[in-house]
């Protein structure tokens, strides 16, 4: 059986936006867009959120508070990468601009966001739910009608993500999004984070947001076995109740899965990778320049790669005509563990045997 590589959490994460990528490590968070004359524009930030907020550092609960910042910090750097892109479309905020004044652009984007989570609730929940209702006047076991409204969520989700799939900018976004797990793919298995290194790096990673809501769509199905009532209106009620302990759930879930090894959490991850394959698209190398200045604003890989994978002292050997093979001498390799073992096993390939080390 093959040696499972070794990975390393690197605390960071990103996301996907239009013509480029932005990368978070804490509370510091780069934008990096191409822009129309080629050159790479990269922005600097702090979030917003009180990281020292105990609220934020409960099991659950936190989860819930990091939906919400990653929904309106992505809202925000949207509009950000659009303008920063070319893209000349202005939103008019010119109402509420004369009621809030300065605070007029916050406003808009709790706005959005609220609009946003709206929309889910209904495609995602209360349609399912619906149909669910009208089937159920058909069939008698309610176990089987609670699973027909799952299963209709997960269609609906299937034919959403990849209905928008179909976009022209979307394909795009997809292989910033490519770009961005690459690249921390790149960083998490010791490679130098160089194109070359980041494009031989898989595209699925198990933190991803994608792999976040297909939980979000399971778990919700799972709990609302647990809805027990024959009240029509309390049990849409508590549907929507539920979204927020959905949502502190999937959280810890995805959590695990990015930073812990099991069988069980492979399992739980299984989906979300299986969608990634929608979600995600191979980006060219000007995608990956784009994905690895973002990182390199706000992580330094260097440090972080020199403290998790050591470097390696390899002897070195000649083969004799006779076959022998003879000792030249050791030479310490500035490069990671990874990188000396697949180096070795180039060697033993070529030499038709075992070069020990």
């Amino acid at each position: 059986m093959a040696k499972k590589k070794k990975t390393v959490y690197s605390g960071i994460g990103g996301q996907a936006v239009l013509e480029g990528v932005m990368m978070r490590n804490k509370q510091e968070y780069a934008v990096a867009v191409r822009k129309p004359d080629g050159t790479i524009d990269v922005t600097l930030k702090q979030s917003k959120g009180n990281p020292d907020s105990i609220l934020r550092k409960i099991p659950f609960i936190r989860g819930i508070f990091n939906f919400v910042d990653s929904l309106v910090l992505g809202m925000d750097i949207l509009t950000y990468s659009a303008d920063a892109s070319g893209d000349e479309s202005e939103e008019e905020n010119g109402i509420l601009e004369k009621i809030f004044h300065e605070k007029a652009d916050d406003v808009a984007m709790g706005i959005t966001v609220l609009l946003s989570i709206a929309f889910a609730i209904l495609l995602f929940m209360v349609l399912p739910y619906a149909v669910s209702e009208i089937l159920g006047k058909y069939i008698r076991n309610h176990s089987l009608v609670l699973l027909i409204e799952g299963v209709l969520r997960i269609l609906v989700f299937l034919i959403y993500v990849a209905s928008i799939a179909l976009m022209k900018d979307i394909r795009r976004l997809y292989q910033y999004h490519g770009a961005e797990h690459k690249c921390i793919n790149c960083i998490e298995s010791g490679r130098p984070l160089t194109v070359k290194n980041v494009k031989r790096s898989t595209r699925f990673h198990k933190r991803c947001g994608t792999s976040f809501l297909i939980l979000v769509v399971l778990i919700g199905i799972v709990l609302c076995f647990f809805i027990q009532t024959d009240v029509v209106w309390k049990r849409m009620a508590l549907r929507i109740a539920l979204v927020p302990v959905i949502a502190g759930i999937s959280y810890e879930l995805l959590k695990l899965a990015g930073t812990k090894e099991s069988i069980l959490l492979d399992i739980i991850s299984a989906p979300g990778l299986w969608l990634q394959r929608v979600t995600t698209k191979e980006p060219d190398d000007e995608m990956i320049e784009v994905a690895i200045a973002s990182v390199e604003a706000v992580f330094d890989w260097e440090s972080f790669q020199k403290k998790h994978f050591k470097t390696k002292t390899v002897k070195k050997k000649r083969i004799e005509a006779d076959g022998r093979e003879v000792e030249t001498g050791e030479e310490t390799l500035e490069i990671s563990v990874l990188e000396v073992e697949e180096m070795l096993a180039r060697i033993r390939k070529e030499n038709g045997g075992d070069d020990g080390e």
